[in-house]
């Protein structure tokens, strides 16, 4: 039997471990995220001091928040959407919901990239404004230290080489989230 060379696409859809369908969507998001956080960044330390405590840049800095929570729920309507398929009992919705959960699906971690990139902004924003050790802020430090290991694991995941640590973390980080956002 003779020995068969992977082909390039082959060789690099393993190395980089991102399926082919979804790799220029992920590059997109890449993009997408970058010019965001590097304008965002642009117009926060083109600012001056006084201007970190003004109305308007609190404004700024919660539109941040808010748009990267619209996001977050997207994606964790993934995870939602497939838990309610997986029960039995709900046969009924499972016909309309494979689609959403198929849409979802696609846009897991395009939309996951956007939502870190505005949850970025929204930390710098929060750290240099009017920054207290408060409950509201200890939790949002702590949702974003959570938030580390996510697309880490996420990249582990795409490898086959995660045992649900994307999954637990996001979970961690989802708690940690919504106190933040709610509470």
């Amino acid at each position: 039997m003779e020995h068969v060379e992977p082909t390039n696409a082959a060789r690099a859809n393993k190395q980089l471990g991102i399926p082919l369908k979804e790799r220029k969507w992920v590059i997109s998001a890449l993009v997408l995220t970058a010019a965001v956080i590097c304008s965002g960044l642009w117009s926060i330390l083109h600012m001056t001091s006084a201007e970190w405590h003004s109305r308007s840049f609190t404004f700024t800095m919660k539109n941040y928040g808010s748009n990267a929570r619209l996001a977050l729920f997207f994606v964790l309507a993934n995870y939602v959407l497939l838990f309610v398929i997986r029960k039995r009992w709900l046969a009924a919705l499972q016909k309309l919901l494979v689609p959403l959960a198929a849409f979802a699906r696609k846009w897991h971690t395009p939309i996951a990239i956007l939502a870190i990139g505005l949850i970025v902004l929204h930390a710098v924003a929060a750290l240099l404004g009017d920054f207290k050790l408060d409950f509201h802020n200890l939790t949002g430090l702590l949702a974003l230290l959570s938030l580390l290991p996510v697309p880490v694991s996420g990249l582990f995941r795409y490898r086959r080489l995660d045992r649900k640590w994307h999954l637990r973390s996001g979970l961690a980080f989802a708690v940690l989230f919504l106190i933040h956002a709610f509470l």
